[in-house]
């Protein structure tokens, strides 16, 4: 939360500072044009979904719409900007679609491992095929959205 009372506050709104904030849209080029404009929201998830969308598209050749609709995962318990402090190692929570056997090799390298529903974002992207000249868009299904295109 922005502390606008106190300049000295680590997260105010004052000259030469750097608040903490959770607006995080996403921009990809690739061999130096544009590729795919996306965003994820979700406060302290953005950079983990952010990261998880680009590995499903690059590392595992998933195609947009896969890739926003694939389980998700999300630590928490991590040092934060807004200056807690990870002392245990966290939790990681996974979305249902996981395997048993993902599951099982994240335990057995010691994560903790525990499910909730909902805290993993909503997200959304734009990409234009110069091939074809068409955009492209993509609406994950844990949101209201969609893709629409005339």
């Amino acid at each position: 939360q922005f502390n606008v009372q106190d300049a000295n506050h680590w997260n105010s709104l004052a000259k030469g500072k750097r608040p903490f904030h959770t607006i995080i849209p996403a921009f990809i080029t690739k061999d130096g044009d544009p590729w795919l404009s996306f965003g994820l929201m979700g406060g302290s998830v953005q950079p983990q979904g952010h990261t998880q969308i680009v590995v499903n598209l690059i590392d595992f050749g998933m195609n947009f719409q896969e890739a926003g609709d694939a389980p998700r995962m999300r630590h928490n318990g991590s040092s934060e900007p807004t200056g807690s402090q990870m002392s245990n190692g966290g939790s990681l929570n996974l979305e249902s679609g996981f395997t048993y056997e993902v599951i099982r090799q994240l335990k057995e390298m010691g994560h903790r491992v525990e499910f909730s529903v909902g805290p993993y974002g909503g997200y959304q992207a734009i990409y234009y095929d110069k091939a074809r000249k068409v955009y492209i868009g993509a609406s994950e299904s844990r949101k209201d959205g969609q893709a629409a295109g005339y």
